[in-house]
């Protein structure tokens, strides 16, 4: 089963190494990234705005180029 990140990427033909790069070079460490590219995120709650798990998935959404709240599940 994939989650929104896997599928997202996989509409843009973008493999997990590739994912984990660009995430690399907007300042993401490598284990955070693949924890996003996981879905670990998703049991996460209570987003603030300056938040370290929020940044995250801006970066992840600026790879995937979709809105942060794409990323956000419901």
């Amino acid at each position: 089963m994939t989650n929104i990140i896997q599928h997202l990427a996989a509409d843009m033909n973008i493999t997990c190494d590739e994912f984990v790069g660009e995430m690399r070079k907007l300042g993401c460490s490598e284990p955070t990234a693949l924890k996003i590219w996981r879905g670990e995120y998703e049991t996460f709650e209570d987003y603030k705005d300056n938040d370290i798990n929020l940044s995250n998935l801006r970066k992840a959404a600026y790879v995937l180029k979709v809105g942060t709240g794409t990323l956000i599940p419901k």
